[in-house]
């Protein structure tokens, strides 16, 4: 794989740069009391500059999470295991190391960043357009005929649901370890439900 070039690296660097400071406020003010003009000042760019970078207000925030986008598909394109088994793995691995995508961690820095992308409406609406490239992404690996994306589907959907029981319950005071168990046999359950119903990928 090539590296990228200086100029790829500073746009990086922009994006980077940008989204965290927009957390930051949001995080601060809310996310409806902070204008993308105020962003901009603090990120001393101009709006046009800004908007280039971010089309929408709500992608200040997504850029977080938008290298999980092909996250399931980058698992089964790489692995030599059938699918579901992959997947069931990395997902194991993630609560094994409290990865903030599966939910199960308590750092109040990834709590507060859930509790601003969850509760609040523009956001959530937003979110789902990351969620429907999930499905593409993985189901263009799986095959891209309608089987692939009904399979797709199924399985982001089991993984988002495991990872909001989550971060759920963590939200509500309940330290990663007294989640863990749990987290570690729901996505056994999770898992096993999608390898009973799609047995063409376990």
């Amino acid at each position: 794989m090539t590296a990228p070039g200086l100029r790829e690296r500073k746009k990086q660097r922009m994006y980077e740069t940008v989204s965290e400071i927009a957390v930051r406020l949001f995080l601060e003010k809310g996310f409806d009391a902070v204008s993308v003009a105020e962003i901009a000042a603090a990120a001393e760019i101009s709006k046009p500059t800004l908007f280039r970078y971010f089309p929408a207000k709500e992608d200040l925030v997504l850029h977080r999470i938008a290298d999980h986008e092909d996250e399931a598909a980058r698992v089964v394109s790489q692995s030599d295991e059938a699918p579901l088994v992959a997947l069931r793995r990395h997902f194991l691995d993630g609560l094994e190391r409290k990865d903030p995508v599966t939910g199960l961690n308590d750092h109040p820095d990834v709590l507060a960043f859930h509790s601003l992308l969850y509760g609040t409406p523009a956001l959530v609406a937003r979110a789902h357009g990351h969620l429907e490239r999930q499905e593409a992404a993985l189901a263009e690996v799986l095959g891209g005929d309608l089987d692939a994306r009904l399979a797709a589907g199924q399985i982001i959907a089991v993984r988002r649901i495991l990872a909001m029981e989550n971060w759920g319950r963590i939200a509500k005071g309940e330290s990663v370890e007294d989640v863990r168990g749990d987290a570690v046999a729901a996505a056994e359950r999770g898992f096993g439900v999608l390898a009973d119903g799609l047995p063409w990928l376990a």
